[in-house]
């Protein structure tokens, strides 16, 4: 399963751990998935994402499932 969060296209970034030592070390900054049902009050049903936690957060400001896709660009 791909760690893309289903709303927005979040996916993970890559990067160096870095030591004491300052030693670098390729690593992957993963998104903060999350699985959750949101409802969309224009259809009535339940759908089931996996989103990242921003995501989630951005979903509730907006007003719920239905007005942020409305707002959402059509990629």
């Amino acid at each position: 399963m791909a760690r893309v969060c289903e709303l927005t296209g979040k996916n993970p970034l890559a990067g160096n751990n870095v030591s004491h030592a300052n030693n670098k070390v390729r690593r992957r900054f993963l998104p903060n998935l999350c699985n959750v049902s949101l409802m969309s009050e224009a259809m009535g049903l339940t759908y089931r994402f996996r989103i990242s936690a921003i995501a989630l957060k951005s979903v509730e400001h907006t007003g719920g499932l239905d007005n942020f896709l409305m707002k959402a660009r059509d990629e």
